[in-house]
């Protein structure tokens, strides 16, 4: 068997024809025996893809002859095409749906007025020399932040994307408009949209983690500002950094360390729970908590309500 790892990637970058590209990115993947997802807008692409070494790469090397996408930066991580029961090609309005189409403006260098990029290194230059001024600003949705996150970090309580204009607009962080804003993500997809968002509405000295968290994680593993696990879209849901990586995630059941979420066994409910291997072993109910559905079926979000994984 050959080997297989996973990619993640993304560029902003205008698109006349995204129809075009789908057509195009499509055709590759099933050519390449890839499967995952990517999502094309007017704004740009961002995909995850599982597949052989060989044929991500020759992907890879397919998708940056088109002048547009020259610049991406592919990641690599540990998997493979099993991770993902199929490939999922779309065309969307948004490739993160913030619901700020309007306000989302990009050039071919890419989003334009968001936040700086700092690297991995550049984050704990600006930590040492301002201390307690920088605020690590989490960009996920919260259930994601409640296995893993930078220490002492501001975890919005935002159930999806599209949540955190209405906080924002709220005034919810306006206290921290005069402080040096770290946004963060998993791959930084998602902080090219906030920190631009963030910007317009007023927050002074606004950054962003060049690489996201899986950068970080390559550079500092679990030595440095990041602690517990980092929660992944697919099916291995988590992933570590090093054998001596923290758990502060806890199992609904039992109150013990543990970062595996499982789908809610109702399946009138769209969330995950998280549960250590002991509750699960023992066949205590996987049903979630009776706060996490009444929610759901409100159609309001408690601050760490996962959706349910797709399987």
């Amino acid at each position: 068997m050959k080997p297989e790892k996973i990619i993640l990637y993304y560029g902003f970058t205008p698109l006349k024809d995204p129809n075009a590209i789908h057509l195009w990115q499509r055709t590759l993947c099933e050519q390449l025996e890839l499967r995952g997802r990517i999502l094309i807008s007017p704004h740009g692409i961002n995909g995850t893809l599982g597949g052989e070494i060989e044929s991500l790469t020759a992907y890879i090397r397919a998708t940056k002859e088109y002048a547009a996408f020259k610049g991406i930066d592919f990641k690599w991580s540990e998997g493979s095409r099993e991770d993902f029961p199929r490939l999922r090609v779309r065309v969307r309005e948004e490739i993160v749906s913030f619901g700020a189409r309007e306000e989302l403006h990009v050039n071919d260098d890419g989003v334009v007025g968001g936040g700086v990029r700092l690297k991995p290194q550049q984050v704990h230059e600006l930590v040492g020399q301002r201390g307690d001024d920088v605020v690590f600003f989490d960009a996920r949705n919260a259930f994601e932040a409640t296995i893993g996150r930078f220490k002492d970090a501001v975890v919005p309580n935002t159930a999806t994307t599209r949540d955190f204009a209405r906080e924002l607009d709220a005034g919810v962080f306006d206290h921290l408009k005069d402080k040096a804003v770290v946004t963060y993500c998993t791959g930084g997809v998602r902080c090219e949209v906030l920190s631009s968002l963030m910007k317009r509405r007023g927050f002074a000295e606004v950054y962003q983690l060049d690489g996201g968290i899986v950068r970080y994680g390559e550079t500092f593993g679990d030595d440095g500002l990041w602690e517990g696990s980092l929660y992944l879209f697919d099916a291995r849901m988590h992933y570590e950094f090093s054998e001596h990586s923290s758990i502060i995630g806890r199992c609904e059941r039992c109150d013990a360390p543990t970062s595996q979420y499982h789908n809610c066994a109702n399946l009138a409910c769209r969330k995950l729970i998280l549960l250590c291997d002991t509750c699960v072993d023992d066949n205590i109910s996987t049903n979630c908590s009776p706060r996490h559905f009444a929610a759901t079926a409100s159609g309001t979000a408690p601050g760490t309500g996962a959706p349910r994984r797709h399987q």
